[in-house]
C-alpha cells in the first residue's frame, strides 16, 4: 500500500461530458495524457483508492475504463498509471508531510530528510531512534518526527507536552535517552497539533509506528516516495538512510 492520499481531482467543467459522467458517479479525475489511436486518457481513482485509467474515445462521446493493450500483449495503461496517478498522489503526500507538525532530529543542511510518526509510548519508535543516530549525528540524515499519539491513553498528551517544550528536540533527545515525559494539559493549540498528526496517519491508511517515508530517484531520474513501516531490517535501513553506516 502507498504512502499517499487522493492527487488533486481535474475540475468538472474541464472534462469532457463522458468524463464528467464518471467523475459524478464518485470517481476522481486526476492528469490527462495522450494515448494511442486518437484516444485521450484520464489517470483516476475510485473512492477505494483503486487506480485506474479511462479512455475518452476520438469523437469525445463515449469513455473506456480499463487496460489498453497493443498488439504485441504490452500493458500500455500502468506506466501511465505510475505517471499521472502514482506521481502527482505522492507529491501531494509529501507536501503534506512537509506541512505537519514535526520536530526536527538532526543537522537542518542534512542532504537527507526522513519523516518518520512517532508515538512517545512506541518501543520500535526506539529501536529507531537507536539505529538512526550513526547518520544523524554524522549530519548525513535529519530525522523529522511528526508526533502522533495512537497507542495508550496518554499517548496524545506525552506527544503535546513534548511539542509544547520550551525545546521540542532536546525534550525529544532527552525522552528516547531515557527522561521520563510526565503528561500534562497543553494549550488548545498543541493538542491540535496533535490530532491533526493523528488525522494524517489515519488519512495515509497507516496503522503502526513508526512509519517512514523519504524520497528516492527512479532510474528515469524521477522522484518518488518510499514508504517503510515498521523497524527496518538493516538492509532496508541503509537504503533508507541513502548510504552504509557512517563508522
Amino acid at each position: 500500500m502507498a504512502l499517499a492520499m487522493a492527487p488533486p481531482a481535474l475540475a468538472d467543467e474541464n472534462l469532457p461530458a463522458p468524463v464528467q459522467a464518471l467523475a459524478k458517479q464518485g470517481i476522481e479525475i486526476h492528469e490527462r495524457f495522450d494515448a494511442p489511436s486518437g484516444l485521450t486518457g484520464f489517470g483516476a481513482s475510485s473512492p477505494q483508492g483503486e487506480e485506474m485509467a479511462a479512455y475518452l474515445t476520438p469523437d469525445g462521446e463515449h469513455v473506456v475504463v480499463g487496460t489498453l493493450m497493443d498488439a504485441e500483449g504490452n500493458d500500455l495503461t500502468e506506466p501511465e498509471l505510475d505517471e499521472h496517478v502514482r506521481a502527482p498522489l505522492e507529491a501531494k503526500t509529501w507536501s503534506l508531510l512537509e506541512d505537519s507538525h514535526w520536530i526536527q532530529d538532526g543537522d537542518k543542511d542534512a542532504p537527507r530528510i526522513i519523516y518518520t510518526f512517532t508515538d512517545p509510548n512506541c518501543p520500535y519508535c526506539q529501536q529507531l531512534w537507536d539505529a538512526s543516530r550513526p547518520w544523524v549525528e554524522a549530519g548525513k540524515v535529519q530525522m523529522r518526527h511528526i508526533m502522533v499519539g495512537i497507542l495508550a491513553a496518554d499517548s496524545p498528551a506525552k506527544a503535546a507536552t513534548i511539542l509544547a517544550s520550551d525545546d521540542p528536540s532536546a525534550t525529544l533527545r532527552n525522552q528516547k535517552q531515557g527522561e521520563a515525559v510526565t503528561p500534562s494539559a497543553q494549550p488548545q493549540k498543541f493538542e491540535e497539533q496533535v490530532y491533526a498528526n493523528n488525522q494524517l496517519f489515519e488519512g495515509l491508511g497507516l496503522y503502526a509506528t513508526p512509519t517512514s517515508a523519504y524520497q528516492r530517484e527512479t532510474d528515469g531520474g524521477s522522484t518518488r516516495i518510499k514508504r517503510v513501516q515498521g523497524m527496518p531490517a538493516d538492509d532496508a535501513l541503509v537504503k533508507m538512510m541513502g548510504s552504509e553506516k557512517p563508522q
